[in-house]
């Protein structure tokens, strides 16, 4: 096994070490934010250029990579020989696009199995995985759905779907074949503060706060505050049993649901108009017909349709027993959301 070496920037309290991939993203800087204040040593894994990199804590110690690169994940995974590593691997391109993407398979699978073959290979302490809960077959409206132990691309929608459960079944491979401590996190959707990447709800509150979304569409969904995901991801470090996986969601909501909460948090005029499916499914259609012509995208597709009227029954009873992990109202990572953004610019305070 190479020789471990330690870094300048990297503290040397405590007795491990964490090995942080998408660094940068949201649940990777809400990581790094939570890790920092409880003191521990960590190594973030940033690509080279990324203009998110000031976004990791300055006590983070960042090395530049690629989950792609295995030159220079053989760098980041070089640390002192004492210390317990613990890896989370965040790193993933997430697409509403539900077709094939090279780049898609190449971050999500390929990149997978780099970061499990440098983990067998230095003898980590444990892995973290973030999988999806996309990647665990739907049931039946209404039927909650749990954790699974087997992932097959074929039983899952869209291709982000696919690759997600391809490097899943990857990571179980491991545990098996090479004795790898390895524990999957299942988030749903990830909302919340410090969305710099500016997601699907955070885009919501803005489009609606400006008053640009007209209706809605019916249907639910289920996202984790990222702080809670954090917080529970974690959790799954020093708990996490091995080989098995965690659901870590909230409530269920309505669209109606999310536009109240906008509405209360911001100020803004409510929407109360809400196409049936059937209608959306029409429009979306119609849309996809003028933006293959205009260049023109939408978010209203057939594959959004569908995430909205499947069933988003996702139960963290498993989390929550085994690693206390804990969500707060759906309302109030709404109103913290409306803060945030105000205080970045992104809208305008109320009365403006």
């Amino acid at each position: 096994m190479p020789e471990r070496t330690q870094r300048p920037g990297e503290r040397s309290t405590g007795d491990r070490i964490y090995l942080l991939t998408g660094a940068t993203g949201n649940l990777g800087s809400s990581l790094c934010r939570q890790l920092v204040a409880g003191g521990e040593r960590i190594r973030a894994l940033v690509l080279r250029g990324d203009p998110a990199v000031q976004r990791v804590p300055e006590e983070a110690h960042v090395c530049l990579g690629d989950v792609l690169n295995v030159s220079s994940l053989d760098e980041f995974f070089s640390v002192p020989e004492h210390l317990d590593v613990y890896v989370i691997h965040c790193a993933s391109i997430v697409t509403l696009d539900p077709d094939y993407s090279q780049k898609v398979f190449d971050v999500n699978v390929t990149g997978t199995r780099n970061v499990l073959e440098q983990c067998v290979r230095h003898k980590v302490r444990r892995l973290v995985y973030i999988s999806s809960t996309s990647v665990i077959p739907e049931l039946p409206d209404g039927e909650p759905i749990v954790e699974v132990s087997r992932f097959e691309p074929s039983r899952v929608v869209g291709y982000y779907a696919q690759t997600k459960a391809e490097a899943t079944q990857l990571v179980m491979d491991a545990v098996n074949r090479h004795d790898l401590d390895a524990s999957v996190v299942f988030p749903t959707g990830i909302f919340g503060p410090y969305d710099y990447g500016f997601g699907l709800i955070t885009s919501t509150i803005i489009q609606m706060v400006e008053g640009r979304i007209p209706v809605g569409v019916a249907g639910t969904f289920n996202c984790a505050d990222v702080r809670d995901l954090a917080s529970g991801v974690i959790s799954c470090c020093a708990n996490g049993r091995k080989g098995e996986g965690y659901i870590m969601g909230n409530e269920i909501v309505t669209m109606q649901d999310l536009f109240d909460a906008i509405s209360a948090a911001s100020g803004c005029k409510r929407v109360t108009r809400i196409l049936p499916t059937g209608v959306a499914r029409v429009a979306a259609a119609l849309l996809g017909v003028i933006g293959k012509v205009t260049g023109w995208s939408t978010v209203l597709t057939g594959f959004t349709i569908y995430n909205l009227a499947r069933n988003n029954r996702f139960c963290s009873d498993k989390a929550i027993r085994e690693l206390g992990y804990r969500f707060r109202p759906f309302a109030e990572t709404i109103r913290d959301e409306v803060i945030w953004l105000r205080e970045e610019g992104r809208i305008p305070a109320v009365g403006e």
